[in-house]
């Protein structure tokens, strides 16, 4: 495992890189003048995805440390995933990009109030004292923001080739989030398995819930249909790389398999088999 936290930081840095190049500050006026729709795909992952997280905690009696651990990818933005089954399923990709790209920056205020709280509430106690919800934004900040930062200005002198390349870099970002998927399960087969049996329920159903809720609810307030596919991707497709390193920088031993990578390891492997089905079934009934 100690290799999945040294590796962790190093991949969610280049892929937030790999984000940033893809941005330009039209991604961020869009929302500005269109708000809509980015406000209907932002309550939906930042309030609902953790109320739908939490609520299945409740009824399916999750264990605290893994419970803890289904509120960090809960409270993950999207990841760059998202970008490609969206423009796959036809929807909105201009959308789906802008809802990336705000909710990763704002996740480093985000992400450490909701899981710090649900540790509270949990009443997790392994959590390690020499960390804190400053620190863990400072360190999201580096690695997320930073990145984010130096892609656009990359993106700003090299705009041409950048262009190009565009397919290339989130090939390798999906390359990327894979390999840390690959890393956990290799580097500790046997000790996930027994865990993985009591994730993979409450992945599945958050996963599978949280897609047919945001297309829903999109369909309610959302313009058309290429958001609906948009904003129900986005809330089933998150940065499980994002949630691995988090979940990494928790655990009470540098080393040692925490139980809260398990549900993001776990929920990282369901998305992608859930929601290329989902995929197939909204191109094929739209």
């Amino acid at each position: 495992m100690e290799i999945v936290t040294k590796i962790a930081p190093i991949i969610l840095a280049l892929m937030m890189l790999g984000l940033g190049t893809s941005l330009t500050i039209n991604d961020f006026t869009r929302v500005i003048k269109n708000p809509k729709d980015f406000l209907v795909g932002l309550i939906c992952q930042l309030i609902l995805l953790p109320i739908v997280a939490f609520t299945l905690i409740k009824l399916l009696n999750t264990p605290a440390e893994l419970a803890l651990g289904v509120m960090i990818i809960a409270a993950a933005p999207g990841g760059v995933t998202s970008n490609i089954y969206t423009k796959f399923a036809n929807g909105d990709v201009a959308l789906s990009i802008s809802l990336t790209a705000i909710i990763s920056l704002i996740s480093i205020i985000t992400v450490p109030f909701i899981v710090f709280k649900s540790a509270e509430i949990f009443e997790v106690s392994f959590l390690s004292k020499d960390i804190s919800m400053i620190g863990i934004s400072i360190k999201m900040f580096f690695v997320v923001t930073v990145p984010v930062i130096i892609g656009m200005i990359i993106r700003k002198f090299f705009n041409d080739y950048i262009a190009l390349k565009s397919n290339l870099i989130t090939k390798v970002s999906v390359i990327l989030f894979i390999i840390v998927l690959f890393g956990i399960y290799v580097s500790e087969w046997d000790k996930i398995i027994p865990f993985l049996t009591s994730a993979g329920l409450i992945a599945t159903t958050l996963n599978i819930t949280m897609m047919i809720i945001g297309y829903y609810v999109a369909k309610i307030f959302a313009t058309g249909i290429a958001q609906q596919k948009c904003i129900a991707l986005e809330c089933g497709l998150q940065n499980g790389t994002l949630a691995v390193f988090i979940a990494t920088q928790l655990g009470p031993e540098v080393g040692v398999l925490s139980p809260l990578i398990v549900p993001t390891a776990a929920y990282g492997f369901v998305m992608f088999a859930s929601s290329l089905i989902f995929l197939f079934v909204i191109k094929k009934n739209t």
